[in-house]
């Protein structure tokens, strides 16, 4: 089957992109905005609309594969590429792409997959969002050419096993909507309510107690409303929040960690990004650190990686390291879903706990695609997307990987 056509359609994505560095420096609310100016260079906001760009490939029978271009919330912090703007992006797809991929056979996805991952423009490769999203128009392209669903494709190419039940779900939801997180109790998400504290003095307080009060009212919340047949993971994603309380004192940070995690007893805690160092190499040691810290005072507590493990070859070396219980598979930010799926194959031949994460500014299409790669790389679990609305992202996911399996089963006889 061959690619006939390539065109381009701008578009929203599905939340909106943040200065990190402006929140952390404490920029001051204006009802859902800001109303200090970002520091980040690109932003003309603090907080701003995500935009999208969907690439389409018209195949030669009429069939349209395509995929959505975005970038993740916290854009160009942490080694990441700069927020992307659809439109300074078009005439790259619209030019060079469509030349590299008009008339080419797309029935296998990862040959092409690789050359966009390859591709030099102006010496530079792709944008992170351009590469994730023409990624997700090609695997498409090969379920529809071959007739079978995304995750076949990827099993059979990367010599995978598809898993027999749904993934897990992690729910995501703001901090401060306390209705979404019973939303996700009474729809029994796996593991929640993922929050955002990314400043320190408004999310943790001077001393911490306002995660610690958090993570007790999660906890309660849950026993209350939950029966018993329902026992959720409680997972924090503090960005750095709780390393920047302490001056990245270790012990300091292992002791109050030992508090939230009893505070969230007796659902297990999972802690996302408690300290964000100055460089990888710093970032593994001190998540390192951090675990034989929390193992020799007994505190449970489930570390996660996300900042700093960005890429392919970040991921592979925190793997290595041992550095965390789950790493996250941050699909925007390693560019082509191979990437992604190589990512999670990689840590599951490692040992280490793998998470298909992502971001609430994706897209509906870029969302299932994802629960695709979850299932056929078998990922500990799956984050919930696009969007904070928590209703949306569920469905989607939930409904994608259902429908995949039944599909399978059928097959299958």
């Amino acid at each position: 089957m061959k690619i006939a056509n390539v065109i381009c359609a701008a578009g929203v994505s599905g939340y909106f992109n943040k200065d990190l560095e402006a929140a952390r420096l404490g920029a001051r609310q204006d009802g859902f905005g800001f109303i200090d100016p970002p520091v980040t260079p690109g932003f003309d906001q603090v907080l701003q609309p995500g935009q999208a760009l969907s690439v389409m490939l018209l195949l030669e029978d009429g069939q349209v594969a395509f995929g959505d271009c975005m970038d993740v919330i916290f854009t160009g912090a942490a080694g990441r590429d700069p927020l992307f703007k659809a439109e300074a992006h078009r005439d790259v797809v619209e030019g060079p792409i469509r030349e590299l991929l008009i008339g080419r056979d797309c029935a296998e996805f990862r040959p092409l997959a690789a050359e966009i991952e390859a591709f030099r423009q102006a010496g530079s490769q792709l944008h992170t969002a351009l590469r994730f999203g023409i990624s997700q128009a090609l695997l498409h392209a090969a379920a529809l050419a071959g007739r079978r669903t995304a995750a076949e494709i990827i099993a059979a190419e990367y010599d995978c096993e598809i898993a027999t039940s749904p993934v897990p779900l992690l729910g995501m939801c703001p901090t401060p909507q306390e209705f979404m997180v019973e939303k996700m109790i009474m729809k029994r998400v796996d593991i929640l309510p993922h929050g955002s504290f990314a400043n320190v003095a408004n999310d943790l307080g001077p001393d911490g107690q306002k995660l610690i009060d958090y993570a007790a009212w999660v906890s309660q919340l849950i026993t209350k409303k939950a029966g018993e047949d329902y026992h959720p993971a409680i997972h924090l994603d503090v960005y750095g929040t709780i390393g920047e309380l302490f001056g990245g004192d270790i012990d300091k940070i292992a002791e109050f960690t030992g508090r939230v995690a009893a505070a969230a007893a007796p659902y297990q805690l999972y802690l996302e990004t408690p300290m964000i160092a100055a460089s990888r190499a710093a970032q593994i040691q001190a998540f390192k650190d951090l675990r034989a810290a929390l193992a020799q005072r007994g505190h449970k507590v489930i570390l996660v990686a996300d900042e700093w493990c960005n890429t392919l070859d970040d991921i592979q070396a925190f793997a290595d390291a041992g550095a965390a219980d789950y790493l996250q598979v941050k699909a925007p930010d390693l560019g082509g879903l191979g990437n992604s799926i190589e990512a999670l194959l990689y840590c599951r031949r490692r040992g280490a706990g793998v998470y298909m994460g992502g971001s609430a500014n994706e897209t509906d299409q870029s969302a299932r695609l994802s629960a695709h790669v979850a299932l056929a790389c078998r990922a500990d679990f799956l984050m919930n997307k696009p969007g904070q609305g928590v209703d949306e992202g569920i469905s989607i996911l939930t409904n994608e990987m259902h429908r995949t399996l039944a599909l399978i089963k059928a097959r299958q006889g």
